[in-house]
């Protein structure tokens, strides 16, 4: 099936990016599960890999290697470290609202960086008493000649600890053509990051809050125009977020089979190997059909998306299906691991918990769930991957040369 969708160059790049995760961040696995906080070393070493590039188109020096590829990378990066995928697919969101909605010069100016790994993008919708409800936010632009001045806070920010341009969408009018999207350097006065929380999982990844007291943001560095921020903050998670969160849950699924498949070859009981039980057996075999499953669901929406086809729907089955089976296989993991599962010495109680986190953004379950029955009863509200499919034009991934060294 993997064959079926991905290519030679795939092959290579699901290759390259598995051998980096193995040698640099699995071993720092275990200070960032001590630490409980950012670990900003790898993150940056991830990004100079060129990988925030994936969709980036070549002639802004990215891979312009499609969503597939992007898949394949947050997959593989989650399989070792969830924190890690994670903190890419957050900061892919951050490309997105370039990619699609900013300027020439915008573009010119910020996607080679990115593409580079030199500038770590974010995107900040979210607030503490709106949440999910995009159009009850309250943080504010004001225009003063030719600067916003934006007052208000964003939280649970992918990246918000290591990031250096945020994508704020925050209120410049009333109603759902009141919201406004702005590119926020880290560094501009009254900007500020709020205390760190120590989370339950994804520890290496930081999703914090970010304090905006009388920021004065260029006018020049508005994301599209007034009005547009609903279509940014939309945009990004349909296309992006749902898509990368469902890499992530499907690179921890792997891991969890992986890992239980180990430990029950290792465990022996009554003289032979632990998946010789029937019900350990059946157990394996649950979650090995949802990994297939999932996995299915993933590469097809994406491979969709790069044709440039209509795919919301299969995004957000994709999400959920990936999010759901990989929680459901981490507790059958648990139930097979018994007393041994609870302790640190494995990695089983690590995958769940980080499992769980995948779990909100972009839409609960619930969310996706509701958006497919809108789509059986004919009740839709339009398609935003053939609205964004014309804006940008990526190389497929089998016309780039082998020698490419992103690839290689």
């Amino acid at each position: 099936m993997d064959s079926y969708f991905s290519s030679r160059l795939h092959h290579q790049l699901r290759e390259t990016v598995r051998n980096f995760a193995e040698s640099e961040a699995r071993p720092r696995i275990a200070e960032m599960e001590a630490s409980r906080s950012v670990h900003h070393e790898l993150s940056r070493l991830i990004c100079e890999q060129g990988w925030l590039g994936a969709t980036i188109s070549q002639e802004y020096g990215g891979m312009g290697a499609g969503h597939l590829a992007k898949t394949i990378i947050i997959e593989e990066l989650s399989r070792v470290s969830g924190a890690m995928g994670a903190m890419i697919q957050a900061s892919q969101l951050g490309t997105a609202k370039i990619v699609h909605f900013g300027s020439d010069e915008q573009r010119k100016t910020w996607l080679p960086a990115i593409a580079a790994g030199e500038c770590l993008p974010t995107i900040a919708v979210t607030e503490p008493e709106s949440g999910g409800h995009v159009l009850g936010m309250t943080a504010s632009a004001v225009r003063d000649g030719d600067d916003y001045i934006l007052n208000g806070s964003k939280v649970f920010v992918g990246n918000s600890h290591v990031g250096d341009l945020h994508g704020v969408v925050v209120r410049t009018g009333p109603g759902s053509k009141g919201l406004s999207a702005f590119l926020v350097e880290s560094d501009l006065p009254g900007f500020r990051l709020g205390p760190q929380q120590p989370a339950m999982g994804l520890h290496g990844f930081s999703f914090g809050e970010l304090i905006f007291e009388n920021c004065r943001v260029p006018a020049s560095n508005r994301l599209g125009n007034e009005g547009d921020g609903l279509s940014v903050a939309y945009s990004s998670s349909v296309l992006y977020g749902r898509a990368n969160l469902t890499a992530v849950s499907l690179g921890i699924h792997q891991a969890i089979l992986e890992e239980t498949t180990r430990f029950c070859a290792e465990r022996h009981r009554y003289g032979k190997p632990l998946h010789n039980l029937p019900t350990v057996k059946l157990k394996l075999g649950q979650m090995q059909s949802r990994l297939m499953t999932a996995r299915l669901a993933a590469y097809h929406a994406v491979h969709l998306l790069d044709q440039g086809l209509s795919c919301d729907a299969e995004l957000m089955n994709a999400k959920l299906v990936n999010v759901e089976s990989a929680i459901d296989s981490g507790r059958n993991a648990m139930e097979i691991h018994a007393a041994a599962g609870l302790f640190t010495d494995r990695p089983i109680e690590r995958y769940l918990r980080d499992a769980h986190h995948i779990f909100a953004p972009a839409g609960t379950s619930d969310i996706q769930l509701l958006r497919l029955a809108e789509v059986a009863l004919g009740q839709d509200k339009g398609s935003w991957s053939e609205k964004l499919s014309d804006l940008v034009k990526l190389e497929p991934v089998h016309a780039r040369p082998v020698t490419d060294p992103t690839l290689t």
